[in-house]
């Protein structure tokens, strides 16, 4: 019997054994309850540039997470990350949810530990979900995925205390406004604070009407280091030298019935490190990138919309970053594609692009991406 009590926990989903073990004597619903969920990206990527040819299989990512609930008012999430490169930390295996959230109110929600940024609508969504063969260049060198100021990759996340609530709800149940502003490190994923200066990131938005999003966003901090650099002049210094970063956000969002509509703007200003932390020794190194300067922005608006309900999905993508904030170092994307919803759990993106890059000698080239996603 003891046995066979094993095999038939053993073959019971994740969440059904979480609860099971949680449940009370008295047979009440579970105080602590638990879900097993995850994904895999797996990609074909060819560039067609010359002198610099490529095409290659990769892992994208793949992620494994558990979410479940406290009792009935705390929420928790933990989540790991792997790609194909496994050799720096920046790239895998990496943490990157740990969190507790306390979601008693609508209004009034409060959530602590490691967790997106809340700046952009693009941030926080899923990878899987974004739709495309990454999230647009602006999202990815100003919110923190590979920051322009040469923070290690965190995914849009960071380490800090956040409250954020839904207000002014109509007789449907629609809220009207939302808010999010929250305290944070300023040093991404997995790291401690280095000058012990937080970052200060927020935004609000309005919903006039369901699918429909306007909203801005802003962020006051720094990055920092504990290394050593040398100045103009020639001196040499160590210690902790941290960069002012302020940068702010113009978003506007319509989701509904399988159309997806957005479009963003992003400026930065602040300077940025020299070298991208990939291990312990770029941490050290607080050397600046002049040639960099001390603005960048960027836009992009996109569209996928469903030709077959819930099955097929054409898209397109404007998508410009200029990483001085002037347009003789901008790199525009043009993109087009089909995203397959074969089921439920997998999913085939199919992408091609043209890209204009003037910080390079011969400016244009393209790109083309295949990528199979499996959830479960």
């Amino acid at each position: 019997m003891a046995a066979a009590a094993a095999m038939t926990m053993g073959a019971m989903p994740a969440e059904a054994q979480t609860s099971a073990a949680q449940t009370s004597a008295d047979g009440h619903k579970p105080v602590v309850t638990g879900k097993f969920s995850g994904y895999v990206m797996t990609q074909y990527q060819s560039t067609f540039r010359e002198g610099a040819n490529s095409n290659s299989f990769n892992l994208r990512m793949a992620r494994l997470s558990l979410t479940g609930n406290l009792g009935s008012d705390f929420g928790y999430k933990i989540q790991g990350q792997i790609n194909g490169n496994t050799s720096t930390l920046g790239d895998s295996p990496r943490l990157v949810d740990a969190f507790a959230e306390w979601k008693r109110f609508d209004y009034l929600k409060v959530k602590a530990g490691q967790f997106k940024r809340p700046f952009t609508f693009e941030n926080p969504m899923a990878p899987i979900d974004q739709g495309f063969m990454g999230y647009s260049q602006n999202v990815s060198k100003l919110a923190g995925f590979s920051d322009r100021a040469g923070e290690q990759a965190s995914n849009g996340r960071d380490i800090g205390l956040q409250f954020e609530g839904d207000l002014l709800p109509d007789a449907s149940g629609h809220h009207w406004l939302h808010y999010q502003a929250g305290v944070f490190n300023g040093q991404g994923i997995n790291q401690k604070d280095v000058d012990n200066r937080k970052d200060i990131i927020g935004g609000v938005w309005l919903s006039p009407v369901e699918g429909l999003r306007l909203g801005v966003f802003g962020w006051n901090g720094t990055k920092a280091r504990n290394g050593s650099w040398t100045d103009a002049a020639g001196t040499e210094h160590k210690g902790v030298r941290s960069l002012e970063q302020n940068r702010y956000a113009i978003s506007a969002e319509y989701k509904k019935a399988g159309l997806q509509l957005r479009s963003e703007y992003i400026h930065s200003t602040g300077e940025a490190f020299k070298t991208t932390i990939q291990g312990k020794e770029q941490m050290s190194d607080a050397t600046v990138n002049t040639a960099l300067g001390n603005k960048a922005d960027g836009w992009y608006a996109l569209a996928i919309v469903p030709v077959m309900k819930e099955k097929l999905h054409v898209k397109g993508r404007y998508d410009v970053y200029r990483s001085t904030a002037d347009w003789q170092n901008c790199r525009t994307q043009y993109e087009l594609g089909l995203n397959w919803l074969i089921n439920k759990n997998v999913i085939l993106l199919t992408e091609y692009a043209l890209i204009n890059d003037r910080s390079l000698q011969k400016h244009n080239y393209s790109m083309a991406d295949v990528e199979l996603c499996v959830k479960f």
